[in-house]
């Protein structure tokens, strides 16, 4: 099992991921920075999440987790030391409970409705920052980074 599990994620302002299960996702101005933390570590996407993927994810461990898979059963096939949970929201919220960290990355935008950070029901966390990166100060946009503290 790795021991760093990365929940990395670009929302909007009011907490949303996508306007709907199957959008592909262009209004994020975070790839280059996703594109960078993420090669050479092991990926988990879920398969809804998958499909809407413009870019194929080159360098990189893929796990493409489906609704009955065990998240701790799919963590222990994984032998890198750090693993990035990339969404959707329902994968998100099966593996909250082993999230080490989350690199969150608030975009200025609001969709009122739509697909949630967590899609289901978790358990609080406490977090713990680590720092800001910057991803394009003009736009006001920054990454997140924090420890889960719980």
């Amino acid at each position: 099992m790795p021991k760093k599990i990365i929940l990395i994620a670009a929302v909007t302002v009011d907490g949303y991921i996508a306007r709907h299960s199957k959008e592909i996702t262009t209004w994020s101005k975070d790839l280059h920075v996703f594109k960078e933390q993420t090669i050479g570590h092991s990926i988990i996407v879920g398969s809804n999440t998958y499909k809407t993927l413009q870019n194929e994810l080159i360098d990189r461990e893929i796990y493409i987790v489906k609704r009955n898979d065990k998240p701790r059963e799919i963590l222990s096939q994984i032998k890198k030391r750090v693993c990035f949970v990339i969404g959707g929201g329902r994968t998100f919220a099966k593996y909250a409970s082993f999230i080490t960290h989350l690199f969150i990355t608030p975009h200025p935008h609001v969709f009122g409705s739509g697909v949630r950070l967590f899609s289901d029901k978790i358990k609080e966390m406490r977090l713990g920052f680590i720092k800001i990166k910057t991803i394009d100060q003009s736009l006001g946009i920054y990454q997140y980074q924090y420890k889960v503290i719980n």
